[in-house]
């Protein structure tokens, strides 16, 4: 046999194991998709239309349209809060009494000659009477007020936090170092409890899902009872009848909560500009859309088990 000939009997076994192994994938993949959601033939068990279909479509329509706006608060949130702890935890203030200006010098000097501090600038009295204009109103004169010389510091990486502290005790006693953790930990942790919020608003939506898809299902079953026993009688398995219901309320529930969460991601998309609460706003950025691709997928996951677990049940209580 000629080398030729040899290459293309070898080319052609190729091809053929190539196209074996294709079918062999695409075979066991209609199997896997036929043992989650049941297959055609089984599907002819559940009524195509009725109440019980718009219920499944329109509720799982309605739960992922909101899915999207719980999902998008709790990501804001979680930026804000990393945002918020990030600032703050760079953020320091160096407090001296009124009147120290002699110190105020030394107290820059050390500042500027740390490693790990960014900048150190002095508060003046104009800029603490625009801070205390909330609570005593405008008009206020601060050089009639006893206000304490302040000095806004901004660290970097590799601050040694009390190491600053115990030198600005030891060359400037009167002075007092504050890295705002009093009041920083209870903004985390309300930042925490908002994004606690967002994803129990999530959880919710989906034991919503989940009951409503359940009352479709014991609806379906309990209108199909007849057609039910005909076929146990005829020799069908209860398996037979589990897998026609899941792959039915299963693709509604998918078709449903796709159109909410296309619904929903242009509304999120048409809200106007994020404002002073939420910096951010709620609006999605970048690979943030591909979060939305989750709701539709998990709502058919809940459609599955919910189904399953119900038809499971009812046939159970049938005679």
């Amino acid at each position: 046999m000629s080398a030729a000939t040899t290459a293309k009997y070898l080319t052609r076994l190729a091809a053929q194991g190539a196209g074996w192994t294709a079918r062999r994938t695409g075979a066991g993949l209609t199997r896997a998709v036929e043992l989650a959601l049941g297959d055609r033939d089984a599907d002819r068990v559940v009524p195509p239309t009725g109440h019980t279909v718009w219920l499944t479509v329109l509720a799982s329509a309605a739960m992922a349209f909101l899915a999207v706006f719980a999902l998008a608060f709790a990501l804001a949130v979680d930026q804000v809060a990393e945002g918020w702890s990030e600032e703050l935890s760079r953020a320091l203030t160096v407090r001296l009494p009124p009147g120290a200006d002699d110190q105020l010098a030394r107290t820059m000097e050390i500042l500027s000659t740390t490693p790990g501090i960014a900048s150190a600038t002095q508060i003046d009295s104009t800029s603490q009477a625009d801070l205390l204009e909330p609570w005593l109103g405008t008009g206020l004169d601060a050089s009639s007020l006893p206000l304490p010389l302040l000095i806004d510091v901004q660290s970097d990486e590799g601050l040694d936090l009390r190491g600053l502290a115990l030198r600005l005790h030891a060359e400037v006693p009167e002075a007092v170092l504050d890295d705002h953790a009093t009041w920083r930990a209870p903004l985390i942790e309300a930042a925490a409890g908002l994004r606690a919020v967002g994803w129990l608003a999530l959880a919710l939506i989906a034991g919503t899902v989940a009951a409503i898809i359940t009352l479709g299902a014991q609806s379906a079953l309990a209108a199909n009872a007849e057609a039910i026993r005909v076929l146990r009688l005829v020799g069908a398995r209860d398996g037979f009848v589990i897998r026609a219901f899941t792959r039915r309320f299963t693709l509604r529930a998918l078709a449903g909560a796709a159109a909410g969460t296309v619904l929903g991601g242009v509304g999120l998309y048409l809200l106007p500009a994020p404002g002073a609460v939420l910096p951010q706003g709620l609006a999605l950025s970048g690979a943030g859309w591909l979060w939305l691709v989750l709701i539709p997928l998990l709502a058919g996951l809940v459609a599955l088990l919910a189904t399953k677990r119900a038809t499971a049940r009812a046939l159970g209580r049938f005679e």
